[in-house]
């Protein structure tokens, strides 16, 4: 798989912006994920967690179980409950971005390369690279690297252009001397990031706040 020749490489962190309106969907970060290196040894992280809203409401990243009360909150300071959920995508199936699926019993919940109702799983093309059409402004894309199955969400139409929320596909808005070193793959990680780059007006990292792209 060859990374796409033209590259878009100059980005502007958007730390004060967390909601792009648009028709008829809206992108709003709920909660803007984070990676912290410890003295220890360890490192705390959460991930973004995001909602898009307009003819179909979509949650992207549910963030750790620790998330929990917070979800909930954020989602009912919105007019959002629960069962008004239609679809809940992870990203990948890291815990601090899946730890909350079990809010969303009714929703279609699209992880990795998975997409099931209940316990009924759907047939589709995203392990061969073929997006998941949610309607004519949003689809999931496949984005593979940091996992074997990252999907990101694009959502077209928004005032700000097309949204990506892409999930650990980006950590942060200057994430060069980290992404390679939690990537399962950076070489098909970097085809997608390029593919990214090139296609999304604005990003949504997984561990940072949104950022513009430009064209170089």
């Amino acid at each position: 798989m060859a990374a796409p020749a033209e590259r878009r490489t100059w980005r502007e962190p958007l730390d004060s912006q967390l909601h792009f309106p648009g028709d008829p969907y809206s992108v709003s970060v709920l909660k803007v994920g984070y990676c912290q290196t410890q003295k220890d040894g360890t490192f705390r992280a959460d991930g973004t967690i995001s909602l898009i809203t307009g003819p179909k409401t979509i949650l992207v990243d549910t963030g750790g179980a620790w998330d929990r009360d917070f979800l909930l909150n954020s989602l009912s300071e919105r007019g959002v409950r629960p069962g008004d959920m239609d679809v809940v995508v992870g990203t990948h199936g890291h815990s601090d971005h899946v730890g909350n699926l079990n809010l969303f019993p009714s929703a279609l919940v699209i992880v990795g390369n998975d997409i099931s109702e209940g316990d009924t799983y759907r047939p589709n093309q995203l392990s061969e690279g073929v997006a998941f059409i949610l309607d004519e402004h949003v689809s999931v894309v496949p984005s593979p690297g940091h996992t074997g199955q990252d999907v990101s969400v694009q959502v077209k139409g928004a005032c700000a252009g097309t949204v990506l929320v892409a999930g650990d596909l980006f950590e942060s808005c200057n994430d060069e001397d980290t992404w390679r070193g939690l990537s399962m793959n950076p070489v098909v990680q970097e085809v997608s990031r390029q593919r990214a780059l090139q296609t999304a007006d604005v990003i949504v990292p997984g561990h940072g706040a949104p950022f513009r792209v430009f064209s170089r």
